[in-house]
């Protein structure tokens, strides 16, 4: 599977188009489908791995692992002996609740208005 492939399988699965990837993550206007045969510039890849919530070696099939080397929720708890303190659990609650109130499009539609 070829970069570009993998970015449109994960902008599916993200409910997105290949058009709305290139726009959120601020790259010129039709830059992925040049990757069809073009290699990207770290940066880009980089742009729209963020936008995916995966990793530059995931898209350019380095690691099979679309989340490996990013940090997991399930991470956290790992110094504590697998248990996120409470004052924690709250804390990242909050900063959740405050990036979805200042994101609202991420927010997927059957779960809007549950905030």
């Amino acid at each position: 599977m070829t970069t570009f492939e993998r970015i449109k399988k994960l902008a599916k699965d993200h409910g997105m188009t290949i058009a709305e990837v290139n726009q959120k993550a601020g790259l010129g206007k039709n830059s992925l489908y040049n990757w069809k045969y073009q290699k990207p510039s770290y940066e880009s890849l980089k742009k729209v791995a963020d936008v995916l919530g995966t990793t530059p070696d995931f898209l350019n099939g380095i690691v099979s692992d679309k989340t490996e080397g990013k940090i997991q929720w399930k991470d956290l708890g790992m110094p504590y002996g697998g248990h996120i303190p409470d004052d924690l659990n709250d804390m990242i609650d909050s900063i959740a609740e405050t990036y979805l109130k200042n994101h609202p499009e991420l927010i997927k539609d059957e779960y809007k208005g549950k905030w």
